[in-house]
């Protein structure tokens, strides 16, 4: 199950790179996620909170401007899978499995990423515009990110 859990952290990851650590740190720093003790124990302080979540909303507001390069970019795309495999990790260190995590985040990243640019796309056709698309995916990153935290608990 908490490989399952990392690979999902992971798809978030490639939906949004950011949203991913956010909710990993609101988790840890809420008690859902046991990190205490790990080496992800630095996940559960505020200060680390705060860095994750202020970067997530820039880059909600970001990928909403014209100019956002494509996720799929090299710098954007190994982003996301190094957020994955990241997430991943802190989920699997709550069950002392760091590098399945680690693994099964990096692919959830590649899966997110590919699967989330081809969706956004054909979103953004029917509605004739992309901002639309864009904030059904923030929605769906956001709620999908606590939620696979959540369920660690």
């Amino acid at each position: 199950m908490l490989y399952i859990l990392a690979l999902l952290i992971g798809v978030v990851a490639g939906l949004r790179a950011m949203t991913a650590p956010a909710a990993v740190a609101w988790g840890a720093c809420l008690g859902w996620l046991p990190v205490a003790g790990t080496w992800a124990g630095f996940m559960g302080h505020w200060i680390t909170v705060g860095i994750f979540t202020i970067l997530a909303v820039v880059e909600l507001v970001t990928d909403q401007l014209p100019s956002t390069p494509s996720r799929k970019v090299p710098q954007q795309f190994g982003a996301r899978i190094v957020m994955g495999a990241f997430t991943g990790a802190v989920i699997g260190a709550t069950g002392g499995a760091t590098i399945g995590g680690l693994i099964a985040g990096a692919i959830g990243a590649v899966i997110g990423t590919l699967g989330g640019a081809e969706l956004r796309k054909r979103l953004a056709i029917a509605f004739g515009k992309d901002l639309p698309a864009a904030l059904i995916e923030d929605a769906v990153a956001i709620i999908s990110g606590l939620l696979i935290v959540a369920a660690v608990a």
